[in-house]
């Protein structure tokens, strides 16, 4: 497929940005900055002083090569240091700099998230950089920060000062900085809980090398049961963004259309952004052409397949769930009625069998077993409709929740096996 021109000016494109990053609280009102460097050598940036909650696409100043300014206000403080990137590094043409409290974290104690623990932060982040304090908007700065963008790094960890991503564009910026945010607050959740794992190199490559592309079908015009289910499915999938049960770039969601074709989020989507005519008709193991749908179509087909009551699968990315993902702790459901009647018990699917065995995945999870984590993969859920699977998986990511705060409190006192039967025997009929 050609790729499409962006045609969004800059200013909205900024706008747009910082209203994701404030929406779900990755800076605050006075903190972090955007930038764009466009085709003829202006960088766009946000303004200094002005509160990132109510910015507006008027209040963006454009700095131009020679030094001059338009705009209301004076473009950010920080401006210093975005010259810097650009300069030393002519690919990059967006930078994302803000204080997430996860990656601040790491900032104050002067280390590095380590990306092998997914395969997709791998992927998008690379390795991470530092780069040593210096007085903010200072050209010292300025020249430390670039120093560490000039060996390679896309992603840099400020010492005392939060985060910089930059990319070849600015929505490839922000997706580094939302999934580096993401692997920062799980590897941080996870300690709560043990021991974290990660990747080595052979398993960081099992993705690329296991999930061969669907062959294709040109699809015919939509009946309305479909376009139904495309509006269901993108619904759901937004909500999930909205409410961080998925990242831009990391999550699948799929829903059978019938006996023989489901429909699923396409390949290296924006999951906030997702339209109905984006999903991907798979017929019968084949993809709707013109369209790449998600690495995780082969292991959907496979539980299409093996269980006609599933009608709706997730593999979603919800921090706390995934935190139990990353470590060798049991994720145990018997905390309140809720979690054990929509969990039931939580297994867990050793790396890298999701790429290579979509047929034993098949074999692991059934209507009595809808609930799976992805070792440093998130978590896999089942259900019988759309609204069934993103029901428990919003209630698996409170119970890993409530199970994680209550660390400090003491010992988990689960419910005993007579209240477990009496809630088979009441609710499911067991």
């Amino acid at each position: 497929m050609k790729p499409r021109q962006n045609l969004v000016p800059p200013r909205d494109e900024i706008l747009h940005t910082m209203e994701r990053i404030y929406r779900y609280r990755m800076t605050t009102t006075s903190g972090g900055n955007i930038s764009i460097r466009d085709d003829h050598g202006d960088t766009w940036i946000t303004p200094a002083r002005i509160d990132k909650g109510n910015l507006r696409r008027t209040d963006i100043a454009c700095v131009h090569a020679d030094g001059s300014v338009d705009g209301p206000h004076r473009p950010s403080s920080e401006f210093p240091f975005h010259r810097a990137i650009y300069d030393a590094r002519s690919d990059i043409r967006g930078i994302v700099h803000a204080h997430p409290v996860a990656l601040v974290a790491f900032s104050i104690s002067r280390q590095l998230p380590n990306t092998h623990l997914f395969h997709q932060a791998r992927h998008v982040c690379g390795e991470v950089g530092f780069a040593k304090y210096a007085l903010p908007g200072s050209e010292q700065l300025g020249y430390n920060i670039a120093k560490a963008f000039a060996q390679g790094f896309h992603c840099v960890i400020l010492e005392n000062h939060g985060v910089v991503v930059g990319g070849d564009n600015l929505q490839n910026a922000f997706q580094r900085f939302e999934t580096l945010e993401f692997t920062a607050k799980t590897i941080i959740k996870a300690g709560h809980l043990g021991q974290v794992q990660y990747l080595n190199d052979a398993q960081l490559a099992i993705p690329r090398r296991a999930v061969a592309p669907l062959p294709t079908f040109p699809a015919g015009p939509a009946t309305s049961h479909e376009k139904e289910l495309r509006r269901e499915l993108c619904e759901f999938v937004r909500r999930g963004y909205q409410q961080r049960l998925l990242i831009s770039t990391e999550g699948s969601f799929s829903s059978r259309l019938d006996a023989n074709s489901f429909l699923i989020t396409p390949y290296q989507a924006d999951r906030f952004a997702i339209e109905a005519e984006d999903l991907v008709l798979v017929r019968a193991g084949t993809g709707e052409s013109n369209k790449i749908p998600s690495r995780a179509a082969r292991m959907h087909q496979a539980i299409y397949d093996r269980h006609p009551e599933i009608r709706a699968i997730a593999n979603a990315y919800p921090v706390n769930a995934t935190a139990f993902s990353v470590t060798g702790a049991a994720l145990d459901t018997r905390t309140i009625p809720e979690s054990y009647i929509f969990l039931r018990d939580v297994q867990r699917i050793p790396y890298g069998l999701q790429f290579q065995d979509g047929e034993e995945i098949a074999r692991r999870v059934s209507p009595r077993q809808p609930i799976a984590l992805l070792e440093n993969d998130g978590v896999l859920v089942c259900g019988t409709s759309v609204l069934d699977a993103f029901d428990r998986l919003e209630v698996l990511e409170s119970t890993a929740e409530a199970l994680i705060n209550s660390r400090p409190l003491g010992p988990v006192a689960p419910m005993g096996n007579d209240v477990i039967a009496e809630l088979n025997r009441a609710f499911l009929g067991e």
